[in-house]
């Protein structure tokens, strides 16, 4: 009589502790980034996105003028009173939505606003400016956006508050909007302000 012998017994695979473990940890933080994107979505300052520029020295940069292309404009040339960079393109529906909430605050000459034209054709940048108005001190160009690489620019619209020394203080990702304006952009610029001995911007590029 033929015995068969009894089919060998394997036991199953158990994970490792420290696969579990892991595995876990993971797991939780991809949770938390959710929660902490969920618990951010409705705030006005879901754009304002933290940059490795803050508290540096803004890039040099040494870029035509749109509306001249001869004349070069520096970094350099732009301190001694801070000025609000605003990186806009002819393309960029957004630029659209917040030019007018930047042209009413650029009436009230609180800061020297300066337009950046980014990736755009000369000719749509000079019709565009005509048709919506233009509210810049200045315009510059970056047609090949190199310069924009150093600034760090990901999209338009981007806005970057520089001070009289050339340094970054604040950035902002995407359209303004007045609650922008009043609960972000004017507080940093206030003490800008008040660092300078309470003297308005223009009275302090004037005094160089």
């Amino acid at each position: 009589m033929n015995t068969s012998s009894p089919e060998p017994t394997h036991k199953p695979h158990r994970l490792p502790l420290v696969a579990v473990v892991i595995g876990a940890l993971f797991f939780l933080g991809l949770l938390g980034l959710m929660l902490y994107g969920v618990s951010r979505s409705d705030r006005p300052d879901r754009d304002s996105l933290p940059s490795a520029l803050i508290g540096k020295p803004a890039p040099a940069f040494s870029l035509p003028v749109l509306h001249d292309p001869g004349i070069q404009v520096t970094d350099q040339q732009l301190r001694g009173a801070p000025y609000l960079l605003n990186v806009w393109g002819s393309w960029c529906p957004a630029c659209r939505d917040e030019h007018p909430i930047l042209t009413r605050f650029a009436e009230t000459k609180r800061v020297r606003v300066i337009g950046y034209n980014w990736k755009d054709e000369r000719a749509d940048a000079l019709r565009w400016l005509e048709q919506l108005g233009n509210p810049y001190m200045v315009v510059l160009a970056d047609e090949e956006g190199r310069t924009a690489l150093d600034w760090g620019v990901a999209a338009a619209p981007e806005t970057f508050l520089v001070d009289g020394s050339g340094i970054v203080r604040w950035k902002y990702s995407g359209a303004i909007t007045q609650e922008v304006l009043d609960q972000h952009l004017i507080p940093v610029l206030a003490k800008i302000e008040a660092e300078a001995g309470g003297r308005h911007p223009a009275d302090v590029g004037a005094a160089r």
